[in-house]
């Protein structure tokens, strides 16, 4: 666990669920983070990941006292903001279908070409998730985002998206599936 201005995240943790809530804004600055990376991976969107993860505070605000334990805290955000990323990207799916233009391509095999070493500025990585996994069900690329992205293991994809360890391997199959024909066809 880190240190946070003297506490260590656990008994932050701890004092919030017990009802003291003045150590609730250094909750929200050692979340904020973590949540927002993932909202940001999920969604390829600045605003909308910041709009989920002002929604996530407002959860954890509500329901802190409900989890069980500071133990659980990181998968229970994990869950709550992969729920709402994934509320938001069926709504989205249902309203449009994101269309990349040459100039989002170019980005993409740019990418594909330049060593790992070289990072890319949050909206061309947004734009290359985005175009990699645009088609995707949000399932998939939920599914494809944590395991790949987050570099999470199968058991926590399994605690924060309630799937069963076959369908992550089914959803993570058929990501990556249509993932490699994508770039193959534009390759």
């Amino acid at each position: 666990m880190q240190e946070h201005t003297g506490l260590k995240e656990a008994e932050i943790i701890e004092e919030c669920r017990a009802g003291d809530l003045s150590n609730f804004r250094k909750l929200v600055e050692m979340t904020y983070p973590f949540a927002f990376s993932l909202a940001f991976r999920l969604l390829g969107d600045e605003e909308h990941a910041r709009d989920v993860v002002q929604e996530t505070m407002v959860t954890i605000w509500q329901k802190l006292k409900n989890i069980r334990s500071a133990e659980v805290y990181r998968t229970w955000i994990y869950k709550v903001v992969t729920n709402k990323c994934y509320d938001h990207l069926r709504k989205r799916k249902r309203n449009m279908e994101h269309i990349a233009d040459e100039r989002t391509w170019s980005l993409l095999k740019e990418s594909i070409y330049q060593s790992p070493s070289t990072r890319l500025e949050n909206e061309e990585t947004a734009q290359i998730i985005e175009i990699l996994t645009g088609k995707l069900s949000p399932r998939q690329k939920t599914v494809f985002i944590l395991s790949e992205v987050e570099e999470m293991s199968g058991d926590e994809i399994s605690k924060i998206t309630g799937l069963s360890k076959a369908l992550i391997k089914a959803n993570l199959y058929h990501a990556r599936k249509s993932i490699k024909e994508l770039i193959e066809k534009f390759l």
